[in-house]
């Protein structure tokens, strides 16, 4: 079966052409052997997922994982009341152990038969005390350390149960060299546990000092760069054998995407299944190229995707977000950044910008080019005289031409 370019779900390296993220791997595995509670906080369709389910199996024999997806395993009506979470809690991580094929020693058998029993039938009494207590007990049998990775956190938003799970982390964290527990814990989602904890507060209530203080600085990048596009190309080439300039198109669709993930994937699958074919372009060799690759960012940019239609909602949804980037695009305005402002935080977490030498920028050139669109056809816009000056300047601008 050939491979194809994927921009749906968690990439699969035997069905995928996928980056070659082995470095990213190490980085993550050095927080883990250091006993680090950490947050991955990334934009939608940045790879989250895939890179979790990569570093479940890159730990595998240093560690046993319990990897949980509470926007899979975890609903709504699981967050009703401690009793009720902590029983769906149980049998995520029951589940977990039985896919991951463990093989038990006889004292850490005794530790699951006892949360498995605990989380059965008559699981009236089983609340958030007494699971962290069955989950010690398994940590403490375990011959190999025990990490808990959870991906799509953010399902956990506006329930307070959620808070009171994160603050027995936080506990037994801080009791870690007298009572068992994970040796690391990673958390991942779009927002970072003190925005969990400002959707869940009411307007009138403390809104600092999150739960899960305890969190290691996470600082690890995770966009594509140049080499590991080039990795992820010279796997395609050899398969097909276009005689592409690798290095050129590399830079080519760093230039454009900053590396996001989903951006640099759907770049080379609008090439492969949409440009290809085409009258002009009627066969590989003919469409990695350069012209190849522009056909495809024009298709791109007026076409509708997951990613784009995200981004539109989040500038309803957040009216101060509208106006930061309407600053960056059409006044000129220069913003530094500030991690104390609202606006910038949640524009920096939706991934429209990013922080460069003490300023906050527009993340990319699609971006760029996709909000200036949008922003020009909107009626509060084209009253303005802003207006004007922006139909003059767009093509020296924004042309994918140039």
């Amino acid at each position: 079966m050939c491979k194809v370019f994927n921009v749906s779900a968690d990439c699969k390296p035997n069905l995928h052409y996928m980056v070659n993220i082995e470095e990213c791997l190490q980085e993550f595995k050095l927080l883990i052997d250091r006993g680090e509670y950490f947050a991955v906080n990334r934009p939608l369709q940045y790879g989250k997922t895939t890179i979790l389910r990569a570093l479940n199996r890159f730990l595998q024999n240093d560690y046993i994982v319990f990897s949980l997806d509470f926007q899979n395993q975890l609903s709504d009506a699981k967050f009703k009341n401690e009793n009720v979470f902590s029983v769906a809690f149980a049998r995520a991580i029951l589940k977990s152990l039985q896919d991951s094929n463990t093989i038990y020693s006889d004292l850490m058998r005794k530790a699951v038969e006892e949360l498995k029993i605990a989380a059965g039938e008559n699981n009236s009494r089983l609340e958030l005390v007494e699971l962290f207590e069955y989950l010690s007990d398994i940590c403490a049998a375990s011959k190999k350390p025990v990490i808990l990775m959870i991906d799509e956190v953010d399902s956990a938003t506006n329930n307070q149960v959620f808070l009171d799970f994160l603050a027995q982390l936080r506990g037994y964290y801080i009791d870690r060299d007298v009572t068992p527990t994970f040796r690391s814990v990673i958390l991942m989602s779009v927002y970072d546990i003190k925005n969990l904890k400002l959707k869940i507060r009411s307007e009138d209530e403390q809104k600092t000092n999150s739960p899960w203080n305890i969190a290691a600085d996470f600082n690890i990048d995770m966009s594509f760069s140049v080499k590991y596009i080039s990795g992820m190309l010279a796997e395609y080439e050899h398969d097909y054998k276009t005689g592409m300039d690798i290095a050129a198109i590399s830079a080519l669709i760093y230039d454009y995407t900053s590396g996001y993930p989903f951006l640099v994937s759907l770049i080379c699958k609008i090439i492969d299944e949409k440009i290809v074919g085409s009258e002009e372009y009627p066969n590989k060799q003919m469409v990695w190229t350069r012209a190849g690759f522009l056909e495809a960012i024009k298709l791109l940019l007026t076409e509708k995707n997951t990613l784009f239609e995200s981004l539109v909602s989040k500038l309803n949804d957040y009216p101060n977000l509208h106006s930061v980037l309407y600053s960056l695009l059409f006044t000129g305005q220069s913003i530094v950044y500030n991690p104390y402002d609202y606006a910038v935080d949640i524009a920096l977490m939706s991934g429209f910008v990013k922080v460069s030498n003490g300023s906050v920028v527009v993340a990319n050139r699609i971006f760029e080019t996709r909000l200036y669109n949008m922003f020009l056809t909107t009626s509060e816009i084209q009253r303005s005289e802003i207006y004007k000056a922006a139909l003059q300047d767009r093509n020296q601008l924004f042309n994918v031409d140039s």
